[in-house]
Parts: C-alpha cells; structure tokens; sequence
C-alpha cells in the first residue's frame, strides 16, 4: 500500500507527461504517443517501478491515452472532409490484423525487445525527420493493393509494439507516395484509432493479475495515467499549435528529429 504522499507525487508525475506530450503534439504536429511512452519510462522508473514492467506500461497507458484523442482529431478532420473513407475501407482490416498480431508478439517479448523495438523505430523517424527534404516523394501514387495491405499490417504492427497512434508512421509511408499531406493527417486519425482500442485492450489482458503493478492499474494500462495525461494533453496541445505559428516549420521538424535521435539513443543504451 503506498502513502499518500507517494501518489500525489506518482499523479504529479503523470499530469506533467501529458502536459509536456500535449504541447509537443500541438507544436511538433506528431501523435502524442511518440512523446508519451519515453516520458513514461522516466516517469515510472523515477517512482521504482519494476523495470521489467516499465515498458509495457508505457505502452499500454500511452495506447488508451490515444483513444479520445484521436476521436478529437478524427471529428476535425472530419468536418473538413479530410478523411479517405475509400482508403479506410482498405486499409482499416489490416492494420486491426497487425493490431492483433503485435498484441500477441508483445505476450512472449521480454521489457529490453521492448524497449528495443522502439528506440530502433525512433530512430528510423528521427533519421526521416532529420534527412528528408521538404516535399520528398518515392512514388507518383500510392502502390497496389497487395504492397498497401502489408503496409497497413506493418504499421498496425509496429504501432501497438511502439504504444503509438497512426500519425507517426502513416503519414510519412503517404506522403512518400505523393499523397496530400492533410488528407494523410486526416486519415492517419482513424487509423490511430483502429490501433488504440485493441492495441489497449491487448495490454490490459496481458497484464491482468500481475504483481508490483503501479497504484490504479488495469492489467498493463494506468488509469490514473490515462486520466490525467488524456485531460492536460487535450489542454495543452491548443497552446502548442499556438506556438507553432510563431516558428519556422522546418526547424520545428528538425527540433523533433532531434529530440527524437537523442531518446531512441537513450533507450538503446
């Protein structure tokens, strides 16, 4: 049982890792994911968690966190008739597929092939944002429909491994296939969504009955963390966009990539 002062401090921890993940969605123009789960490693061990548990409740937290957040992105996008609706039909089955299939690998992995299957995707997405010219295309058009629907598996895969929405691995496979880029954001949130509610419902039956959970955990998902990094990212994130008017997009990319370079290499290590 842990005291009072204990879990203020553990919900302190936790209000501040959707402040800063809200802020830099909004700023940064990625899915709070990517922010969260590293956030969340800090968090968690600061509070001695057992570090086999670490990443998996990172995870798992960082997947529900994704669920109203991406239903507030889904519902702007939407209203600005952003959303593919005929690419979803497509790729929606598929991603659910990878969903399935990562919940699944992540029962036999161990915290460190974790940890390692995000910092080593981190880094991919940070060498993209930090080498990639503006506007860079491989492909005039998105390919055929068998190369979409691997890719589709790929990222529902990876994305529920990473704890992380559709944005940071759909948009980029888009728009290198010359797709617009506001269609791509738009879509990549039902694709966040496709991958967040069983991606979460994975992690809470892998980690139901375990021991040394932290306090309020439903199997691998913190409730108290979903509760407050879901209500200060949603605050935050508007004054992170806010910001991001003020500052040049190209270096906002750069800042990112780099930040991200720095948390994968932290993570490997």
């Amino acid at each position: 049982m842990h005291d009072p002062s204990f879990l203020i401090l553990f919900a302190l921890g936790l209000l501040l890792t959707g402040c800063l993940s809200g802020f830099l969605a909004g700023l940064l123009g990625v899915g709070g994911g990517i922010v969260i789960v590293p956030v969340l490693y800090i968090v968690l061990a600061a509070f001695d968690v057992d570090p086999d548990l670490i990443p998996f409740i990172a995870v798992g937290t960082s997947l529900a966190t994704i669920i109203p957040t991406s239903v507030q992105s889904f519902r702007a996008h939407h209203a600005r008739g952003s959303v593919d609706v005929a690419l979803l039909k497509w790729w929606g089955p598929f991603v659910a597929v990878g969903v399935v299939l990562g919940v699944t690998l992540a029962t036999w992995m161990d915290g460190e092939v974790l940890t390692l299957v995000f910092a080593v995707v981190a880094f991919i997405v940070a060498a993209y944002m930090l080498l990639s010219p503006e506007g860079a295309h491989l492909a005039p058009r998105l390919p055929g429909r068998a190369i979409q629907a691997f890719l589709a598996t790929t990222i529902g895969l990876i994305s529920s491994l990473m704890g992380i929405g559709g944005g940071t691995l759909t948009v980029p496979v888009l728009s290198l296939s010359s797709y617009p880029v506001r269609r791509a954001v738009g879509t990549a949130s039902v694709v966040g969504l496709i991958i967040a509610i069983p991606g979460a419902i994975g992690f809470i039956v892998n980690g139901w009955g375990k021991s040394d959970l932290p306090p309020f955990s439903l199997g691998h998902v913190n409730v108290v963390g979903f509760v407050l990094i879901t209500a200060s990212s949603m605050l935050f994130a508007p004054l992170g966009a806010r910001a991001a008017h003020a500052l040049d997009p190209v270096w906002l990319k750069r800042l990112f990539g780099v930040f991200l370079f720095a948390t994968s290499l932290k993570m490997m290590i």
